[in-house]
């Protein structure tokens, strides 16, 4: 069973040219420092979080018909509920279109998911370069240790080959799709976004994602300012020809 954490019954930015709602799915299998998503994480914070049953969710898709376009499906990190496929497959049965929001560790959900015709747009975040960079970080007892940069960025240990396997699902999937990053200081610099661009490239579309610093998991990062936005535009106008579309969130 689905838990659902939240629900924005309208938004016209979070799918591209569509009016529609935004469901929020609680649970994710990452664990992201910069993550401001905290209630729909953290387990003792999930336990906190107002549900909405998926009846009261229905009958609001139900009473929205002919007046939304779409439903977007996000988290936490919706690919790790088995019962996704079912799910998207009653909110297609409305004759709503369906977008989701991944981090790519499920590429199996993923090409499930496209197969069967129940999304179509897929919006994946790259939290990380993919070439198994090492990144050196700074215990709490002074010393240091070395940790791959995309675990650096997620928080826990993550296969490189399933997120590079659910990029190529994607790319070749022939519906919709975007790949997303949020850019944090102390996490990414512009070498490491410059790398991304290198590793997802040939893509349609790549956006990149101002850091906000608020309810984060790792509360230090509430104290961390946000790049600048024309150091942002530098990077994004450096990386834009790689892509059809590429610009600042």
């Amino acid at each position: 069973m689905i838990q659902i954490g939240g629900l924005q019954k309208t938004t016209l930015i979070d799918y591209p040219s569509r009016l529609a709602a935004t469901v929020f799915i609680c649970g994710c299998n990452f664990r992201c420092p910069f993550c401001y998503s905290r209630e729909l994480v953290l387990p003792e914070e999930i336990k906190k979080q107002p549900k909405i049953s998926e009846r009261d969710f229905f009958d609001f898709l139900k009473k929205r018909k002919g007046l939304l376009e779409g439903i977007v499906i996000c988290g936490g990190e919706p690919c790790i509920n088995q019962d996704l496929p079912e799910f998207c497959k009653k909110i297609k049965e409305l004759g709503y279109l369906v977008k989701l929001d991944t981090n790519g560790s499920n590429p199996q959900m993923i090409k499930k998911l496209i197969a069967e015709n129940l999304i179509d747009y897929v919006a994946m975040d790259i939290k990380a370069p993919l070439q198994n960079q090492k990144s050196k970080i700074k215990k709490q007892n002074g010393k240091s240790k070395f940790k791959n940069k995309y675990e650096n960025a997620t928080g826990v240990k993550v296969d490189l080959k399933k997120i590079k396997k659910s990029i190529e699902i994607i790319k070749n999937s022939g519906i919709d799709y975007e790949f997303r990053t949020t850019v944090v200081p102390g996490v990414h610099t512009k070498k490491d976004i410059i790398q991304i661009a290198k590793d997802i490239v040939p893509a349609k579309r790549y956006f990149l994602q101002s850091f906000k610093p608020e309810k984060t998991i790792d509360p230090k990062f509430e104290k961390i300012k946000p790049y600048h936005e024309k150091y942002l535009s530098e990077i994004q106008k450096e990386i834009s020809s790689f892509f059809e579309i590429c610009q600042l969130r």
